[in-house]
Parts: C-alpha cells; structure tokens; sequence
C-alpha cells in the first residue's frame, strides 16, 4: 500500500477508481455481515443479538469518528509520530483532490472501511460479558488514540514508513493492533462465567461458515485492493491471498482430525482465517511460494496459539482473536522480510537492503505497534471503568444473556 495521499494533479484512472470502489463495498462487506455472521454463529444463542448489534453500531461510530478526525490523523502532515488536524470533517477533500490515480474520496473511503473493522475485530474477545456502552465508549476511544496513530506510523508517511516498513495490507496495522487489543480486554474484563470448565460450544456453526465465507471473498478487496490501482499487483495480492487462505484451512483441519479423530467446520474456516491474517501484511510482495508457505505456517501456529492462551494459560480471549488475528498479522510481518525475496518467488527488498536488516524493521514496527496497543488498550480500559458503571454486566445479566439483559431482543424465539 502506498504510505501517504498525493495530492498532486495526477491523472484519474478510471479503471483504478472503479476496482477501488469495489473494493471499498468489499472490505465493508467483511465486516457487515461477514464478520458480524462469524461471529454470531460462535457464541451461546441468547447472546446473538448482542454481537450483531456491536458489529453494526461500531461500523456506524467508526465512519463517523473517521470522518471527524480519523482521517486526518492518520493521514495528515508529516510528523513521525502523529498526524495533524489538517483535514478535519475531511475538509479540503473535494471531486478534483487525488490520491495518486484514484480521488482522494475513494482513497479516504476504502481507508475507513478498515478503520471500521479493526475495532470490529476486538469485539471477539469480549462477547457475552461486556455492557454495550462501555463497548462503544472503548472503540471511540481506541480508534483516535492507537489505530490512527498507527496508521500514520505505517501508511501516512510516519516513523515506520521512513525505515522502510513492509505492510501491504494491514498486519500491523490492522491484525497485531486489534490481537494485542482482545487479549487486553480478555485480561482485564477476567473471564466468562464457567470458563473454561462448562464453556457452552458455538450455538450455529452455519452461521460461522457463512461468516468465513463472506470474510474469504471479502478479503480479496482487503488485500487486492490495497494495491491501489486495477494492476498486476492487485492480481498476483488477490491469487496469494486465496491460496494461504485454502492452505491454511486444510492445516487446521488436518491437525484437528489427527488430534481428535475427526474435523470440524468451525475448525476449518478458523483455519482460513488464519491463513488470511498471516498473507495481509506480506500479499503485495510475495509470489505464489510464499502464499503456500504462509499458509502453512499460519495454519499451525495459529492453532498452537489457540491451545497456549485458551488451553494452557487460561485467557478467555473468547473467540481466539489474539491467537488467529495477533499471531497471524505478526508473523506474515515479520516472514515478509524473507518471503519477498526473488528466491520465494516474490518482488525483491528495496535496493541495498538485506532481508536481515528489513527483518529488523519489521521487528521494531510490530514491537512498538504491540506495546504501544497493550499500554493504550489498558489504560483507555481503566478509565473508562473509573468514570463509568463499569466494563463488565453483573453476574444475573450474563446469565440471561446480553440479548434480552442488553437490548430486549431475543434472537430466536423458541416459544
């Protein structure tokens, strides 16, 4: 992905512009209703309401919150380590301001989609337990204070992005920010009641695979589009992404039969997903040897994580957002250092640079990014619980469910 707008009178390209839209409809899309659906479908069925209504209020809050300043922090001035005020309520972005080939209103929507789902993310590790207020105090929050910085680090001309950082689409900015988020919030909210002894299993794995699948095609605007440009780039991010995604899940599925004599669907598609966060940061400059292998790699240790933090260390990061998300973004981080080396079949490093010394950067981008979310994520977490009625429900709501306690709704009626 390109680091910052150019605002200079490039020429519009009208086939560029039209994959950019599309792919903007395709990363929203990820989020409603592909991620709000995989979601929904892994938790107990009286609190389905509740997961819908986070994805759907913090798509809203989140655009709006991009509009005001988001986007200008992220992506105004030259500061290394914040953006400015410059473009406020997107002022000075009219029908002739350009982003390289593309209007400067597309580049600055299809960057709000991934604003929109990164927060999106983090609501994996705290389903069934957290009040819906604190929710959308947390992601207003977390937002301005960690993901815009970021963004400017990596993508809007920042400290990162003049060391040379590798992240074509998002594994720092958007996976090792959110994963380090979940596993905050799952540390600091404690628990779900009976966790993990009586854990109830997910209530509608149908809906999980839909989800998965909505995710799956959606991501393809996720990294192609991250191309910026209707090129070959966008080909070789799109078939790269597919195959660590396909790769990824027969990994997962493999382990799990091996382990447990028989696979199961929502195993398969969280193995995909996988796939699909460790390829993000490195589907630009990888070729098809490189798809394969973080595939591999994605798909296993991924599922190693998921066993560390739920099984051994007792974290109730829900829906394993650390262990898929987290583990993922930073690996395809960090092995894109190696990965986009001609010999992988991938694009090359820039000119006089080794893959030991990109490894390095790529090291001290996720290094910084990963404490930076966990001090933030905390301390935003902490006050929010001072000044308020607290993060968590009682003990009686989350015995009802979120559904009915939350939002007088019930997902299904039984009676």
């Amino acid at each position: 992905m390109v680091s910052a707008p150019a605002f200079a009178s490039d020429a519009l390209n009208s086939g560029d512009t039209a994959w950019i839209l599309t792919a903007t409809a395709l990363v929203l899309f990820m989020t409603l209703p592909g991620l709000a659906l995989f979601y929904a479908g892994l938790v107990q069925s009286k609190n389905i309401v509740s997961v819908l209504m986070h994805h759907f209020a913090i798509a809203c809050l989140m655009s709006i919150l991009w509009v005001i300043a988001g986007y200008s922090l992220a992506f105004s001035g030259d500061g290394a380590w914040f953006g400015d005020f410059g473009n406020l309520f997107m002022g000075g972005i009219g029908l002739d301001s350009m982003s390289g080939t593309i209007p400067e209103s597309v580049f600055a929507a299809f960057q709000m989609t991934f604003a929109v789902i990164t927060p999106a993310l983090v609501i994996g590790a705290y389903v069934e337990r957290m009040k819906f207020s604190a929710v959308l105090l947390f992601s207003a929050i977390w937002l301005l204070v960690v993901y815009a910085p970021v963004t400017h680090w990596v993508w809007g001309g920042g400290v990162m992005a003049a060391w040379g950082v590798m992240d074509f689409a998002g594994g720092i900015v958007v996976h090792a920010t959110a994963g380090t988020a979940a596993l905050v919030c799952a540390v600091v909210l404690g628990k779900r009641r009976n966790f993990p002894e009586s854990v109830t299993p997910p209530h509608s794995p149908v809906l999980t695979m839909i989800g998965a699948s909505m995710l799956w095609v959606g991501w393809f605007g996720f990294n192609g589009g991250s191309a910026l440009g209707a090129g070959s780039g966008a080909g070789m991010a799109l078939l790269v992404t597919h195959i660590a995604a396909a790769t990824a899940s027969l990994v997962w599925m493999v382990i799990e039969w091996a382990r447990f004599g028989r696979p199961s669907l929502v195993g398969i598609v969280t193995g995909m997903v996988a796939g699909l966060a460790t390829v993000t940061p490195a589907s630009g400059y990888i070729g098809v040897p490189g798809g394969l292998i973080l595939g591999l790699v994605g798909g296993g240790a991924c599922y190693l994580a998921v066993d560390l933090i739920r099984v051994k260390m007792k974290i109730d990061d829900s829906l394993d957002v650390f262990a898929v998300h987290g583990v993922g973004g930073i690996l395809g981080s960090l092995l894109v250092a190696y990965l986009a080396l001609p010999a992988f079949g991938g694009l090359g490093l820039a000119d006089g640079v080794s893959a030991s010394s990109q490894l390095w950067v790529q090291f001290s981008s996720v290094a910084i990014t990963v404490i930076w979310t966990a001090l933030a994520s905390f301390v935003i977490l902490k006050v929010i619980s001072a000044t308020t009625n607290g993060l968590r429900v009682d003990t009686q709501d989350e015995i009802e469910g979120l559904d009915i306690t939350q939002h007088g709704e019930y997902g299904y009626h039984t009676k």
